[in-house]
């Protein structure tokens, strides 16, 4: 269930298509609202910029991200001059706060796709040195070693790194590895797949250490998770995995806590994504639906791998974000 705070923006919030479970009018004070909603369980709060008193003082904001969980909020901006200037959006960003638009399309978008920090980052006035530390190991000339693991039994690590692999390989030089297993051959693409062995994966990563990027299919191999930069985990939601990994081990989503946990072959909606994070007390990186192998060009991946930070896959998204959340 989601609350909504308006003031100004009334009409536009009265009419969304979500599950409302508080619907608060008028303008409150920054500690008020924090008041009202610390101890208060909701998967997204919508508020209108102007229901809070003195919003175009940054430190406002700064107060409000402090208190309250910036992941879950969704920003309806107004068309004040202040509020409307790239350094007020640089500041909201610098603050954890991605979410903002100023239209009712771009609320259910954000509802349905919240933005990570690649897909504000356009917005954020840094100075060179700056840029260099947020974008350092990400878009950096060295190669980056991704692992694939499956949390849950048989939830598509390998089939998972092909995609990655066949997508990356539109602008970056990316291979695919797998340990200890010999499915890759059934994908016919012996140029940028391989298959090798524990003992010998070392070797392998030295010698193809001048690639962009190595995505490997780790399966239960020791050396491959000490050899990898980055591990992505797999899980396939559905009751009998979950309960199946439950069952086996209570506390898997607890040891795994800041990694990056993806839902794969997911048919969970944003609404379900939520609530399962709530159970689970996890926070899911991506939520991947089933994919169609047979196409030519992967358009969620893409969006997965500038999440991940591939920087080149975000081709027609940043344009079409812009039009969306009616920002510029």
């Amino acid at each position: 269930m989601n609350v909504v705070i308006a003031n100004q923006k009334k009409d536009i919030l009265t009419n969304l298509n979500i599950d409302i479970i508080k619907f608060v009018e008028g303008q409150y004070s920054v500690d008020e609202i924090i008041e009202m909603f610390k101890n208060f369980y909701y998967q997204r709060m919508i508020l209108d910029i102007t229901a809070l008193k003195d919003y175009t003082d940054i430190k406002t904001l700064q107060k409000l991200s402090i208190s309250l969980d910036m992941d879950k909020l969704i920003l309806l901006l107004d068309d004040d001059e202040e509020s409307a200037s790239p350094g007020y959006l640089s500041k909201l960003i610098s603050m954890g706060i991605y979410n903002f638009t100023r239209n009712a399309e771009g609320i259910i978008y954000l509802y349905n796709n919240p933005n990570s920090y690649r897909d504000v980052a356009q917005y954020h006035q840094l100075d060179d040195q700056e840029q260099q530390v947020i974008y350092q190991g990400v878009e950096a000339n060295y190669c980056r070693i991704i692992g694939i693991k499956n949390l849950t039994d048989q939830s598509g690590a390998t089939t998972f790194t092909y995609l990655m692999v066949k997508q990356l390989k539109k602008h970056y030089n990316a291979i695919g590895v797998e340990v200890d297993a010999n499915d890759f051959n059934y994908f016919n693409d012996k140029k940028s797949l391989f298959s090798i062995s524990s003992k010998d994966l070392g070797k392998f990563i030295e010698k193809n250490n001048d690639r962009d990027v190595i995505v490997i299919d780790v399966n239960k191999s020791p050396i491959a998770l000490g050899l990898v930069q980055e591990m992505i985990y797999l899980v396939e939601p559905s009751i009998i995995k979950l309960n199946r990994l439950m069952h086996i081990n209570r506390n898997a989503f607890n040891q795994l806590s800041g990694r990056k946990i993806v839902l794969n072959q997911s048919l969970l909606n944003s609404k379900d994504v939520l609530e399962l994070q709530y159970e689970a007390k996890a926070k899911f990186f991506f939520n991947m639906p089933p994919l169609n192998e047979h196409d030519s060009n992967i358009m969620i991946m893409d969006t997965f791998l500038s999440k991940l930070g591939f920087l080149k896959q975000q081709t027609g998204e940043v344009e079409k974000r812009k039009k969306i959340l009616g920002l510029f």
